[in-house]
């Protein structure tokens, strides 16, 4: 079966680890189709070079870069009509531009067509994007739905093709693995946050925990954003500023060490009407590495965390900080809920199992009347 995937996100060398395991079923003959680079606002993220093992790169320019909704590939019906594929795999959203001229060349050319949503809340949008959506709801053979959530929005949109909820990416457990600790030493109970500092997830709450927490403890808050300056303003204030540390730039080859080395990670997301949490990342970059985990109950994070680690009600201060106690006081359960952490990774989360349930979704769709 000849295969395309087109996606942007493959821009990076450490998500192409998914292709790697697509093209090693032996029915899949994988093209990867990028652009030469993405524009995140200010910043031109460039393809990350690697070796292409098993399956072909290529790029090809993209115009309207650097915007969601309307980016396109001027040569993609072009290259889908000398590749001949029998599927393509769009991994951009139904409303997108990119999408909808996707399925468009695909079905010129006979090949089955599928999208992927990270979409969990049921937004209506203006034209044309909604004429875009509709059109590629009444013709894509499929879907990826990257949670739960996303899956019920598509369906109560009237989508009625197949819908796996399969996350877009795994993590690399040889990366990010139990390791030693960087800090040595009797040391306070560490928490740690990593991920952009805005207000949806849930920052100002988990502050507010930590000033209930009491006792001796430390908070290392590991990236960078907007809320940055208020929220240590608010540490300030509420007398926590020497139990917190700030780490606004960590490299990405650092980042495994950085959440092994931490008592617990915990991601207070806050749904909003514009936003829920649609996977939150950290949780199973944290689990692989052994270290126990505490979310809110926003959007997906009790299906990616079940039995292990803890959840807790989003926007609750009081029993995220009963939970951060019970961690602290019983170093047995920290143990227990590293090692069913990467339990669950081992089992659900890797890129391996990731694209194997990847290409059973391609041999039912290729299959399917």
């Amino acid at each position: 079966m000849r295969v395309v995937m087109i996606s942007k996100a493959l821009i990076v060398s450490t998500y192409r680890r998914k292709a790697v395991a697509i093209a090693q079923a032996a029915d899949i003959e994988l093209t990867v189709i990028v652009p030469p680079y993405w524009r995140e606002g200010t910043n031109r993220i460039a393809l990350e070079p690697s070796e292409a093992s098993g399956y072909r790169l290529l790029q090809t320019p993209m115009a309207m870069n650097g915007s969601y909704h309307t980016h396109y590939y001027p040569r993609m019906a072009r290259i889908l009509a000398d590749i001949r594929p029998d599927l393509v795999h769009i991994d951009e959203e139904p409303y997108n531009l990119a999408t909808y001229l996707a399925i468009r060349a695909a079905r010129h050319i006979g090949a089955r067509t599928l999208f992927f949503t990270w979409q969990n809340l049921n937004r209506r949008y203006p034209p044309p994007f909604c004429w875009l959506e509709r059109y590629v709801h009444q013709h894509a053979d499929g879907a990826i739905a990257g949670n739960h959530a996303a899956q019920s929005v598509l369906s109560s949109k009237g989508y009625d093709g197949p819908i796996p909820v399969i996350p877009q990416f795994g993590v690399d457990t040889d990366v990010f693995r139990p390791c030693p600790r960087l800090t040595d030493g009797d040391r306070p109970f560490t928490i740690g946050f990593a991920g952009r500092l805005v207000e949806e997830k849930g920052l100002f709450v988990l502050l507010e925990a930590l000033q209930a927490l009491g006792g001796e403890w430390q908070m290392r808050f590991l990236g960078d954003g907007p809320l940055g300056p208020a929220l240590r303003a608010r540490a300030e204030a509420l007398g926590l500023a020497r139990h917190c540390s700030w780490h606004s730039r960590i490299p990405s080859q650092e980042m495994p060490a950085a959440l092994a080395d931490l008592d617990t990670v915990v991601l207070p997301s806050l749904t909003r009407h514009n936003w829920m949490e649609q996977f939150g990342r950290v949780l199973i970059e944290a689990m692989s590495c052994g270290t126990p985990v505490v979310g809110s109950d926003s959007g997906e994070i009790p299906h990616v965390i079940d039995s292990a680690g803890l959840v807790v009600p989003e926007g609750d201060p009081s029993a995220l900080a009963q939970a951060l106690a019970r961690l602290r006081a019983n170093p047995a359960l920290r143990a227990e809920l590293g090692q069913l952490g990467r339990s669950r990774v081992l089992a659900q989360y890797t890129q391996e199992r990731i694209a194997s349930e990847t290409v059973a979704f391609y041999r039912q769709i290729a299959t399917s009347s």
